[in-house]
């Protein structure tokens, strides 16, 4: 079973920054797989943040266009989120999933896909 592990996060005021990390289990490569963060805050509906495909290709969800940096490290088997300029609206728990392809959906990625426990980020204004 392939397991996705998250690590980085943190609390930090607005204006700041953070890396948070995804790593993988023995076996399974992050850079033959689309992989991806979303973001997860109580009370709040879980969403897309961003994703990186096997192909290199990235996208961001509307919020965090300009602020945030999916990349990754084959060499290390991880991917990365890293973000800038960061806001107490980002605040929440970010999983990592991964998979042949990601769904906009929370959800469906649960089912679809690997998921990972996640990492808390809280930001202060």
């Amino acid at each position: 079973q392939v397991r996705l592990m998250e690590s980085g996060g943190g609390s930090v005021q607005a204006g700041g920054t953070l890396r948070v990390s995804c790593t993988a289990s023995s076996g399974y490569f992050l850079h033959t797989h689309a992989t991806g963060w979303y973001r997860q805050a109580s009370g709040k509906e879980c969403v897309f943040v961003s994703l990186i495909n096997a192909d290199g290709s990235t996208e961001y969800g509307d919020s965090v266009k300009g602020r945030f940096a999916i990349s990754r490290d084959r060499t290390k088997n991880t991917v990365y989120l890293q973000m800038n300029n960061l806001k107490p609206e980002d605040t929440g728990t970010y999983h990592c999933t991964s998979g042949g392809s990601l769904w906009r959906s929370c959800e469906l990625n649960k089912k679809e896909n690997n998921w990972g426990q996640g990492t808390q980020v809280t930001v202060s204004s």
